[in-house]
């Protein structure tokens, strides 16, 4: 069994934001292997955020992020379960990330379940048409759709995007990291970019 030093556990609360004990836990059941322990905890983080996903989140802030220059900027409302928790560097942290992000990617929605119909038969529409134009057999056709439309949710919704200062998770994994975190429930609810001489589609 690994010794588990408190320097692995400053290491491990850097990167998770796990409270002490939780970092300890994770790494004597990983032995000390670091980056075990780590994903054991974002496992635990979204079993926590689910958990937690049912609770009313009436508090949190409108958040901005104006780009220089000023031509680009970004309103954003996130809401959390109380005005504590919104008060709290995490989460204002959180909610600049997620306007910066939304000024550099332009999201159409916030989630999937946000796309309207008519937009999703248009969408499976073309990429069905697109796969029969490549030639592909028939009974594959709809995986392919299916996989196209994955590829159609990241880019137009907020959720489903690659956080842009980190690739390695979206943007809903970055919340649910911070739900875990703060003990609250996360929901961004409203959204609007700017952009001088952009009509508002």
């Amino acid at each position: 069994m690994a010794e588990i030093t408190a320097d692995m556990v400053k290491q491990l609360r850097e990167k998770t934001g796990a409270g002490i004990m939780d970092c300890k836990r994770a790494l004597s059941e990983s032995n000390g292997d670091i980056a075990e322990a780590e994903m054991n905890l974002r496992k635990r983080g979204i079993d926590v955020a689910q958990k937690k996903a049912g609770r009313e989140a009436n508090e949190g802030i409108v958040g901005t992020y104006v780009h220089a220059g000023s031509k680009l900027g970004v309103l954003v409302e996130v809401n959390c379960e109380s005005d504590f928790v919104a008060r709290t560097d995490d989460f204002q942290e959180l909610v600049h990330d997620i306007a910066m992000h939304i000024a550099a990617t332009d999201p159409r929605f916030i989630s999937k379940e946000d796309v309207d119909q008519e937009a999703l038969d248009k969408e499976r529409e073309v990429q069905r048409g697109r796969a029969l134009a490549d030639g592909k057999p028939e009974q594959i056709v709809d995986k392919i759709v299916e996989g196209r439309m994955k590829k159609y949710y990241e880019e137009v919704c907020l959720l489903e995007q690659p956080f842009v200062k980190d690739n390695a998770a979206t943007v809903g994994e970055m919340i649910t990291q911070t739900v875990s975190k703060l003990g609250e429930n996360i929901v961004v609810s409203r959204m609007a970019r700017f952009k001088v001489g952009e009509a508002d589609a």
